[in-house]
């Protein structure tokens, strides 16, 4: 990215739309919107107040014909989003008229932006932070109330304070040793070596509850790998269609229907759940088949929450024995589905409650009328939801890349105390500290190599 380009690009969605903006960016934003925009006052654009809106003409910068009529507004720096000289101009929106406003913008000096180049000059001239810019990014693909709350949250700048602190304090307990280190016999530092210790204590106590919230981050923003699974004809369609709220998958009354892994993102409660519907597990004859089955029990031993769903209108046989026992080995949070209570007997067999033993929930549900998914939802939330964080206000990680500087950070220190205690020199303990500080510098955008940066910002949309 040139940072000394102006840029510009098509800001709204592809199609036909009330109006559509085209948005300019860099230190030649005012001059190149003069070449394509007539105020109907008869003033220049370049004479309008900052973030005043101006009505007027479009117009070729070649021929200087009339294009379109439209509303064009100056954010002059650092008063705008990329913190440059920004200019939005909205013409009608039409596909084709738009496209043409935009080629003048360009004939008139402008770039084509790339992917996420608003976003990231925003952050390169320091109006965001990395994390926040992520958070935005987020904002963009939410598909829930809770991806949308934990979103604001960090483009308000929770995470991001809440590491202010962290780095602040550990850059005072570093002064000290400094102190100590440079005037070992002047009693200027303002913390003793146990005064420090317990100064890091704190810092690393609250590095680990903010790791912490990363499963309910996750769970929130990323999203949970969820498998369905269990016997043929047990309802597992009709399980995946219910959570989706739409016929994604095909339910019939003949066994084996489903061959191959579905996939779908769904929320359910305030859990987005990464949903694969499975082929039925049994033993079978049809090669097709049994390639299906082969791929659902590979998608279990990588899932994070596993739902198998239990036929309640019949009794358990050697099949379901065998599939429990399979989902029983493994780590995920398992909950059985105990489906088509709408036609079953009121009271489970002694057999299919010996099962239920073998997982961490169970509930009881009809695919059919929709009956206890709304106590599924409470229970999935329960499991990977923590109850006590406020997700608008609470600092919150909520991506792999965050999770991993914090965890980087908090191994560190944990390093250095023990190096206090144990009595080495304050000057290795230094360095141990200055790892520290670069670990949560990786969060938040201070130190970070440009690949990194360069991918994530490789995942806006152009016009962000």
């Amino acid at each position: 990215m040139n940072v000394l380009d102006t840029v510009a690009a098509i800001s709204t969605p592809y199609g036909k739309g009330g109006i559509a903006v085209i948005r300019i960016s860099g230190c030649d934003s005012i001059s190149i919107a003069d070449r394509v925009f007539k105020c109907a006052s008869g003033k220049k654009l370049s004479q309008m107040p900052n973030a005043r809106a101006c009505y007027g003409e479009i117009i070729s910068p070649d021929d200087k014909k009339s294009i379109d009529d439209g509303i064009a507004v100056c954010f002059r720096a650092p008063h705008s989003f990329t913190g440059e000289d920004t200019v939005e101009i909205s013409c009608h929106g039409g596909i084709l008229i738009t496209q043409r406003v935009f080629a003048c913008v360009l004939t008139a000096g402008a770039r084509a932006a790339k992917a996420g180049e608003f976003t990231r000059r925003a952050y390169v001239s320091g109006r965001i932070k990395l994390n926040e810019a992520e958070s935005l990014g987020a904002l963009l693909e939410a598909r829930s109330e809770s991806q949308l709350s934990l979103a604001r949250n960090g483009m308000r700048g929770r995470l991001s304070a809440r590491m202010d602190e962290l780095y602040g304090s550990l850059r005072s307990v570093l002064a000290s040793i400094y102190a100590n280190i440079d005037f070992p016999d002047e009693d200027l530092a303002d913390m003793s070596r146990g005064e420090m210790t317990d100064a890091l204590k704190q810092i690393h106590e609250a590095l680990r509850a903010l790791a912490d919230t990363y499963k309910t981050g996750s769970a929130i923003n990323e999203g949970i790998p969820t498998v369905i699974c269990g016997r043929t004809n047990a309802g597992k369609s009709s399980v995946y269609n219910r959570i989706l709220g739409y016929d994604a998958a095909i339910v019939t009354d003949v066994e084996g229907t489903t061959r191959d892994v579905l996939r779908q993102t769904a929320s359910l409660g305030k859990t987005t759940l990464l949903l694969c519907d499975t082929a039925g597990i049994r033993e079978t004859d049809d090669k097709v088949e049994n390639i299906g089955i082969e791929r659902s029990l590979k998608e279990i031993e990588s899932a994070g929450l596993i739902l198998t769903v239990l036929d309640a209108s019949k009794n358990p046989d050697s099949e379901d024995e065998a599939l429990v026992r399979t989902v029983a080995d493994h780590a995920a949070v398992k909950i059985a589905l105990v489906n088509k209570i709408d036609i079953a007997a009121d009271e489970p067999s002694e057999k299919l409650k010996g099962l239920l033993s073998f997982f961490d929930y169970s509930v009881d549900i009809s695919a059919l009328t929709g009956e206890g998914f709304e106590l599924l939802a409470k229970t999935v939330d329960s499991a990977f939801i923590d109850g006590r964080l406020d997700v608008d206000n609470d600092a919150i990680i909520s991506g792999a890349r965050q999770f991993s500087a914090i965890s980087k950070a908090e191994r560190i220190l944990g390093e250095a105390i023990d190096s206090l205690l144990s009595g080495v020199s304050l000057d290795a303990c230094c360095v141990d500290i200055e790892c520290v500080m670069s670990a949560l510098g990786e969060l938040d955008g201070r130190e970070i190599g440009e690949q990194i940066v360069s991918e994530i910002f490789s995942h806006f949309c152009v016009g962000k």
